[in-house]
């Protein structure tokens, strides 16, 4: 599989809140405008009872070996019998399409691109498309691709009501209009719920080429990076890898949903919001824009306050996660050192030099992360398989 860092829970929910927000800034946004993007991972968050941006500490209240400061999870948790879960054999069995979707996923890095010009645009397209933008017979600003031509993906791309189905039945050089109706909250108020006219002009259509899948492109591309050989090593190893990660998540959600966590301490739910916030106001930070009118615009909330009670169920799952994981650690013994952090990241990123993340997280967030993985990696090899 690609090589890339295993973060843990506290970033995985971070990913779904990137996954939401994503979904609300492509239904928001203007046309032609260029989507909002992340920068570094940096240590941002607000200081108490301002908008304003601080540093903030990821390792703040993690103690050197990667516990919670002062809490002793057994405490709050009731644990379920975390020894020889039986897992579903639905859960475990890989098919030969998931592999083949990864191999997909993979073979796209060595595709090469055809530009076509001679038929018709068909639903699932690639399209390149120039367009400018009027209401009234006015431009309106952000509407226009200033010549530069942009790609899109019927059926993929999300833009505003029906514009990329009518490019459907068009041909490369051909020039039409395509209108279409503001949604009434698209969070511009010049904007908002307009009829637009966006006079288009499609440029040519994408299509992907895949390399020819054998031993020898195996050998000729993958070996270096990946250790596969041939063909039947890379299904193989790819048919491990996602076997492994459903292992994972089921054993997570079991511990979750069979675990009885009595109270959520204070200042883990702290934490959690800070450590929410701090990435919003990055995000707007990095993009040049005002943290309320970041998150009026792309999080449809006026306040710290409201954001905070939109994410209030997934902060509780995470803490709640996040005292389930250390209650096992302390139940079985499970503790972490240097060498496994060293370890953790020799197996997930190919080098033993965590100092650029521990440059950023901290070395006990660090802890916290490979305590975690280690958590899960006792559960998961004392599960049935049934």
């Amino acid at each position: 599989m690609i090589k890339q860092i295993k973060l843990p829970v506290m970033m995985l929910l971070i990913t779904a809140i990137l996954f939401t927000f994503t979904a609300c800034t492509d239904s928001n946004k203007e046309e032609g405008d260029k989507d909002v993007t992340t920068g570094g991972a940096q240590e941002t968050t607000r200081s108490e009872g301002e908008d304003s941006l601080v540093f903030f500490n990821y390792s703040e209240g993690i103690t050197d070996d990667g516990f919670w400061k002062d809490i002793k999870a057994l405490d709050y948790v009731k644990l379920c019998e975390y020894i020889k879960i039986s897992v579903p054999d639905e859960v475990h069995t890989i098919t030969d399409d998931a592999v083949m979707y990864e191999i997909d996923s993979i073979l796209s890095y060595y595709a090469d691109y055809e530009e076509i010009t001679d038929r018709a645009i068909v639903d699932g397209d690639t399209v390149n498309i120039d367009y400018v933008g009027s209401i009234n017979g006015k431009e309106f600003s952000g509407g226009n691709t200033q010549g530069e031509g942009t790609e899109v993906t019927i059926g993929v791309t999300s833009y505003i009501d029906d514009f990329l189905e009518q490019l459907i039945g068009h041909k490369p050089g051909e020039k039409f209009d395509v209108e279409v109706t503001f949604p009434t909250n698209y969070g511009v108020e010049d904007l908002n719920g307009k009829d637009a006219v966006f006079a288009v002009t499609v440029n040519y259509i994408l299509e992907t080429k895949l390399p020819e899948l054998s031993d020898q492109f195996v050998k000729d591309n993958l070996t270096a990076e990946y250790g596969w050989t041939d063909l039947q090593g890379m299904k193989d190893a790819i048919r491990d890898d996602l076997k492994r990660v459903a292992l994972e998540n089921f054993v997570q959600s079991y511990m979750l949903e069979n675990s009885t966590v009595n109270s959520l301490p204070d200042t883990m739910i702290k934490y959690q919001e800070d450590s929410i916030i701090g990435y919003f106001e990055e995000y707007a930070q990095y993009n040049g824009m005002e943290y309320k009118d970041f998150i009026t615009t792309y999080l449809d909330v006026s306040s710290n306050e409201e954001l905070l009670e939109e994410y209030r169920e997934n902060n509780e799952q995470m803490v709640a996660m996040f005292l389930i994981l250390q209650a096992v650690a302390e139940d079985a013994k499970i503790s972490v050192t240097n060498d496994d952090v060293s370890a953790y990241f020799i197996e997930y990123e190919g080098t033993s030099d965590y100092s650029p993340y521990e440059e950023i997280y901290g070395l006990p967030y660090l802890k916290l992360l490979v305590l975690n993985q280690e958590v899960i990696n006792h559960i998961v090899e004392n599960v049935t398989l049934s």
